[in-house]
């Protein structure tokens, strides 16, 4: 029998918002992750926020919300705030009622620079990092370090000379170079850059991650402006990080595995004075540009293949992040709000790995 289309609308519903969700979709066990990590984050948000006045956006919805536009690659947060007005599912992770306005795009917008100034987006990734440690996801020993390039949200052609011309130059032997002539009048912190010799230089940053060798979790991100030292300087600025953060690594040896790039003399003896055994990629015919900086002992060490073997780990980070995300391009616009975001973009990566993890590790 056909059934009638009844345009009707009933005037309660019996079913909320949590019956909706399906038991095994992949958002309710990175809800699960997220609202444990914001719990570790709740005294941080109190120092944010002043004890009286009004009421502002929850930062645990609010933080929610970005995860939701990275996760799902929402390119602005206009398109965010339309999809958790009609979207069950989205008003669900974030912890909107059914019956509970969005938000203005502008206003939240706006006040994202608050989470920004608290330095939040890191706090999560660790916060996120301990969960993977608490259920022997990590290698504590073993990991590997890369950078990507980042496409900054302005063009070729909006750089111009500045004014007034620097006196002197930044580069080696104080010699100028086109970041000490020329800015965009779109972003100026961004710099025109390429990671290969046959590759366009354009506006960007640069992004930087340390994994570790077990399952590819991001242990540590940052972004930086874009220079042809940038990517070895965070490497070393990223571990130091690390290392002040956690206690974990105690007296093991570890090891650090990257490409050729990071094959530079000043890099590899700040690895050995860290106590970091340099698994760094060498190029086979050693030249007076390109030397090669290991001993024997290191290169002969017997973990050193699997080092470069675990290397195209930190590839899937890279692709997952610029083909299913926003990583590809990036539409905030100065180093700090970058950097902000590419950190909950590694978090962001970690939290879908974990629930893959989860469904192939039994649960101990």
């Amino acid at each position: 029998m056909r059934g009638d289309e009844q345009q009707q609308d009933a005037m309660f519903s019996y079913i909320n918002l949590e019956q909706r969700v399906p038991a095994e979709h992949p958002l309710r066990a990175i809800r699960q992750m997220v609202d444990q990590a914001l719990g570790d984050l709740s005294r941080h948000f109190d120092t944010l926020y002043a004890r009286g006045g009004r009421p502002s956006i929850p930062p645990e919805q609010r933080l929610r919300a970005l995860l939701l536009q990275v996760l799902y690659g929402l390119r602005s947060e206009r398109q965010l705030m339309e999809q958790v007005d009609y979207n069950l599912l989205y008003r669900w992770f974030v912890g909107l009622a059914m019956d509970e306005a969005a938000w203005n795009a502008t206003v939240y917008s706006k006040n994202r620079d608050r989470l920004l100034q608290g330095e939040v987006s890191q706090g999560l990734l660790v916060a996120v990092v301990e969960q993977a440690r608490a259920q022997s996801l990590l290698s504590e020993e073993h990991f590997t370090v890369d950078g990507t390039l980042l496409e900054a949200w302005a063009n070729r052609r909006s750089f111009e000379p500045k004014d007034p011309p620097p006196t002197k130059g930044t580069g080696s032997r104080g010699k100028k170079c086109l970041r000490d002539t020329h800015e965009s009048t779109t972003d100026p912190q961004a710099r025109l850059y390429k990671k290969s010799a046959a590759g366009e230089a354009k506006p960007s940053y640069l992004g930087h991650v340390i994994i570790e060798n077990r399952h590819g979790l991001v242990v540590a991100a940052c972004a930086t402006q874009s220079s042809t030292r940038a990517e070895r300087e965070a490497a070393l600025a990223m571990l130091d990080e690390r290392a002040r953060a956690t206690t974990a690594l105690g007296p093991k040896r570890i090891t650090l595995g990257a490409d050729k790039l990071y094959q530079e003399q000043k890099f590899i003896e700040g690895l050995r004075q860290r106590g970091i055994a340099p698994h760094v990629a060498e190029y086979e015919k050693a030249s007076t540009y390109w030397p090669n900086f290991l001993n024997e002992a290191e290169r002969h060490d017997p973990g050193f293949a699997l080092s470069q073997k675990k290397r195209k780990l930190v590839e899937m980070v890279f692709g997952w992040g610029k083909l299913d995300s926003i990583l590809r391009k990036f539409k905030l616009q100065g180093v700090e709000r970058i950097d902000w975001l590419f950190r909950l973009l590694a978090t962001a990566n970690n939290l879908v790995r974990m629930v893959k993890l989860s469904k192939l590790i039994p649960a101990q």
